[in-house]
């Protein structure tokens, strides 16, 4: 089996596992699955260049800050190292020729603005950490939705729905920390986020591998 097929079995493994133990609640197991999930990606990555390698690195961290959601502190830091990941992707699409357009940018930073005023409102101690990585996701999603991201239409399709992808699962840890209260939705809801996560970097990650 190639490597790339071994490396995507063992996301997919890793993903299920985060998920699950995500909404039932068995916390070993997803402490023990979350960090594997982009190490795993980035062993199928056929060459890896320096902000490819950044941009995995630091969201592997991100997302062991993040093993606890609700962890005020644990939020901030891995909301500063997904804002590296976020540059690096960024850096990666403006070489490619990715331009934002008004088009794709004023949905997307539109989302931004949103968020980060229902957080300022309603979650002032994490609102300027969060809001500040917001503009990051904003800019990355819009270049990444740029016609010139990719020279062919199925690497374009892959990192556009890979930066919608991780708007959703970034607007839904706002939702869910500002509107659910109850246990099971916030346990059901940290599994959409792990999920659709998981999605947004396997589709950017085969995404920007791809060579021009």
């Amino acid at each position: 089996m190639k490597r790339s097929n071994w490396s995507r079995l063992t996301f997919a493994a890793a993903v299920a596992a985060t998920v699950v133990g995500a909404v039932t609640g068995a916390d070993r197991m997803h402490r023990l699955a979350k960090p594997l999930m982009v190490p795993a990606l980035a062993a199928g990555v056929p060459r890896m260049t320096p902000a490819l390698g950044t941009a995995l690195a630091a969201a592997t961290i991100g997302d062991v800050l993040l093993i606890d959601p609700d962890d005020d502190r644990r939020i901030l830091r891995g909301a500063a190292a997904f804002a590296i990941m976020q540059g690096c992707y960024s850096s990666m699409l403006i070489s490619r020729g990715a331009r934002p357009t008004v088009f794709e940018a004023v949905p997307r930073y539109g989302g931004w603005a949103v968020a980060a005023t229902l957080l300022a409102r309603r979650s002032a101690a994490v609102a300027p950490g969060l809001a500040g990585y917001g503009l990051t996701l904003a800019t990355m999603a819009t270049l990444a939705a740029a016609p010139a991201a990719a020279p062919d239409r199925g690497t374009r399709r892959r990192l556009a729905l890979g930066g919608i992808l991780f708007t959703v699962s970034d607007g839904l840890i706002v939702w869910r920390r500002l509107f659910l209260h109850a246990d099971a939705p916030r346990r059901y809801a940290e599994g959409a986020i792990l999920a659709t996560y998981a999605g947004a970097q396997l589709l950017l990650v085969e995404g920007l591998s791809r060579q021009q």
